[in-house]
């Protein structure tokens, strides 16, 4: 072959080589820095605040969480059987309000917040950079709860009050993976470490009156359900009335409200409803191992139907290093840390209405958030004191960590 033509043939070849290999190298660009962040639903306000995870805690910025307000009433008004449930939902659970965010995660990718909306019983995805709708999800039912994000991200779990129900998503895209059936009225969804298992506490009702002892049992089936995270096929099924009749503890409710799993998940630390406390549960021997009162307020009635949604306490949380709990003492107006091995509780930090209690991006603090007081207050671990407060929006309840793209300050 002519020199000449050998060598045109190579340039050709290495014109095609630039060709192919140039858009691989341009997408091969590091994905856009995370910044770690705590997403805080204010539910009656239909915001969330976001806030830094750590150090002052200061606010980055807040989201509107029902963009899609006025389409979602005017579905509502046009159906008079979600009417009359958006209106219980109002006079009951919401106490006199629309309950517009009860939990929230964002997505791996920190571009998108997944939202559960109880008034308006859905799942919706949130563009972070432009706060519209990605997807919507209606849950079965006339009501959404609490969720629960798998340990990849990838996965949402949303319990369905109403239907008895848990739905599984893809984060992403908001399609069912699959669903589950529960106790009455399922709360609470835990997925296990290694994303195998999902344990979702079933709390019965919690908007009737009828809540002296002896009436307990027209609360309902109250349970908690493992089932398999793949398959959605039931594993165990877990009544904590044997286990607190075991010790002695008819007279206390077997609603299992929100729980904490030690890091190893060998011990689960559970609150339920009426009590001021907690109780350690150990997996393996099936059995409730220990118990911890916590002080009562003197000031807190003892008329049980003025707690709200039966809870007493409501709120629970771990160091990740499993040596402390941090307790949201709801209707005792405190929040107090608790050393796991003697139980022996820290310094009540007066707090007001605490609804929920997580851990700070760097494990150093449990940031609880005042219901009450429109505000998180963050306590340290170290010394049981409180830190620091950062407003936030009307009634804060859920508050998650989460991810946002560096350098966002809101939609």
């Amino acid at each position: 072959m002519p020199v000449r033509r050998t060598r045109y043939l190579c340039a050709i070849a290495a014109a095609l080589a630039l060709t192919v290999t140039a858009p691989t190298a341009a997408t091969a660009d590091p994905s856009p820095a995370l910044r770690e962040v705590l997403f805080v639903g204010n539910n009656w306000d239909g915001t969330a605040d976001v806030i830094e995870s750590a150090g002052d805690f200061a606010r980055i910025g807040r989201i509107d969480v029902i963009p899609d307000k006025d389409e979602r009433m005017a579905e509502i008004n046009a159906d008079p059987i979600r009417w009359i449930y958006f209106m219980a939902i109002r006079s009951g659970v919401g106490e006199g309000h629309d309950q517009f965010v009860d939990d929230m995660y964002s997505t791996p990718d920190g571009t998108s917040v997944v939202v559960s909306r109880p008034s308006f019983a859905d799942v919706v995805s949130l563009d972070l950079a432009t706060g519209r709708v990605n997807w919507r999800f209606p849950v079965s039912g006339y009501r959404s709860d609490h969720m629960a994000v798998s340990p990849d991200g990838k996965r949402v779990a949303v319990s369905a009050s109403t239907s008895n129900t848990v739905h599984v998503l893809d984060i992403g895209t908001g399609e069912q993976l699959g669903s589950f059936k529960t106790g009455d009225k399922p709360h609470e969804n835990v997925f296990s470490n290694d994303g195998k298992y999902i344990w979702n506490m079933s709390i019965g009702e919690v908007n009737t009156a009828l809540d002296a002892t002896w009436l307990d049992w027209t609360k309902g089936d109250r349970r908690i359900t493992v089932v398999d995270a793949t398959t959605f096929k039931q594993v165990k099924v877990l009544d904590m009335r044997e286990r607190l009749d075991a010790i002695g503890l008819e007279d206390h409710s077997d609603a299992v409200r929100p729980a904490a799993f030690s890091p190893d998940e060998s011990k689960l630390y559970f609150q339920v409803s009426f009590f001021n406390g907690f109780f350690e549960y150990d997996v393996a021997t099936d059995r409730i191992t220990r118990t911890k009162t916590l002080p009562k307020n003197p000031a807190t009635s003892d008329d049980r139907t003025t707690w709200v949604n039966d809870s007493r306490h409501h709120g629970i949380t771990m160091k990740p290093d499993g040596t402390k709990l941090c307790v949201a003492g709801t209707m005792d107006d405190y929040a107090t840390v608790v050393d796991r091995a003697t139980l022996q509780q820290g310094p009540l930090v007066t707090a007001s209405k605490p609804y929920w209690a997580t851990v700070s991006g760097d494990g150093r603090s449990c940031v609880v958030s005042e219901s009450g007081a429109d505000r998180v207050t963050a306590i340290d671990f170290a010394t049981g004191e409180k830190t620091v407060s950062v407003p936030v929006g009307d009634h804060p309840q859920r508050v998650r960590l989460g991810h946002v793209e560096a350098g966002w300050s809101g939609a």
